[in-house]
C-alpha cells in the first residue's frame, strides 16, 4: 500500500496531481483550506482518501494532518508540498502590506517546512523507513514577474528548503525534490491567457498548457525508486516568456 498526502488539494494543480495519484494506486491523504473544495476532489478518486481541512500556516494544524495521516494509514510514502498564495498582481511592492506579506510567507514558506518538517518525523519512524517529499516551487524560483516580490521571495527559499531537506533526509532515506511550474492552466490561471503583465510594462496573453502535463511529471518522479531522485525540474508551457530576452 502506497499513500500520499497532497496539500492544496481542493482545486488547480493540487487536485489534478491527486487525481493521478490515486490512478497510480496511491491512498489519499487531501488537505486543503475548505472541506467542500476537497470532497469535489475525493468525488473523482476511486481508491481510499481522507479529507482534512488544513491551515498549513498553524504548526499544530500541520501535526494534526500528520498524526490523521498516521492513525488512518500507518504510513506516508509521498508528500506534494503545493499549498501556496500570492498578492494581487496589481499591487506594486511599494504598496505591499506587511500583513500581506506575512501570509504569503506564512503560507508559501512556514507551511511547506512545516509539512516536510512532520514528514520527516512520520518517515523516518515507519518500517520500511523512507519516502520522497516533493515541493511546488514555479518559475518564479527562477524569474520574476512584475509585481511579485512576496510570491517570487518565498518560491527562491523553497529551493533553499528543497536542497537542504534533500541533504537532512539522506540518513532516513528521504529524497526530496522541486517541481517548478510555468503557466499550467487551471481556474487560478486564466488571466494568462487574457493578458500577464510583462517584464517591459505591457500586457499580453501568454500561452498555457495542459495541468495534467504537471501531474504527469509528478506522477513521474514519484515512480522512481529511493536510490534515485529527481532534484529540480521544470515543466512548462513550451512557448511562455520564460527562456528569451524580452
Amino acid at each position: 500500500m502506497k499513500v500520499a498526502l497532497v496539500t492544496g488539494a481542493g482545486s488547480g494543480i493540487g487536485r489534478a496531481v491527486a487525481i493521478r495519484l490515486a490512478k497510480d494506486g496511491y491512498k489519499l491523504v487531501l488537505a486543503g483550506r475548505r472541506m467542500e473544495k476537497l470532497q469535489e476532489t475525493q468525488q473523482q478518486i476511486d481508491t481510499q482518501s481522507l479529507c482534512v481541512p488544513t491551515d498549513v500556516t498553524d504548526h499544530t494544524c500541520v501535526a494534526a494532518l500528520f498524526e490523521q495521516t498516521l492513525s488512518t494509514f500507518g504510513r506516508l510514502d509521498l508528500l506534494f508540498n503545493n499549498a501556496g498564495s500570492g498578492t494581487p498582481r496589481t499591487l506594486s511592492l511599494e504598496d505591499i502590506d506587511p500583513d500581506q506579506w506575512r501570509r504569503v510567507v506564512d503560507t508559501n514558506l512556514s507551511g511547506s517546512f512545516f509539512c516536510i518538517q512532520q514528514a520527516f518525523k512520520l518517515m523516518k519512524n515507519q518500517s520500511p523507513q523512507g519516502g520522497r517529499i516533493i515541493n511546488n516551487g514555479s518559475i518564479s524560483a527562477h524569474a520574476p514577474r512584475p509585481n511579485s516580490a512576496p510570491y517570487t521571495a518565498t518560491k527562491h527559499a523553497i529551493t533553499g528548503l528543497t536542497k537542504s531537506a534533500s541533504l537532512d533526509g539522506r540518513k532516513y532515506n528521504i529524497a526530496v525534490g522541486q517541481i517548478d511550474i510555468g503557466n499550467a492552466a487551471t481556474d487560478m490561471t486564466e488571466q494568462m491567457a487574457i493578458g500577464m503583465p510583462q517584464a517591459n510594462g505591457s500586457i499580453a496573453p501568454e500561452p498555457v498548457m495542459d495541468v495534467d502535463n504537471v501531474a504527469t511529471t509528478v506522477s513521474f518522479m514519484a515512480s522512481l525508486s529511493l536510490d534515485a531522485n529527481v532534484q529540480f525540474v521544470t515543466v512548462m508551457a513550451t512557448k511562455m516568456p520564460f527562456v528569451g530576452r524580452g
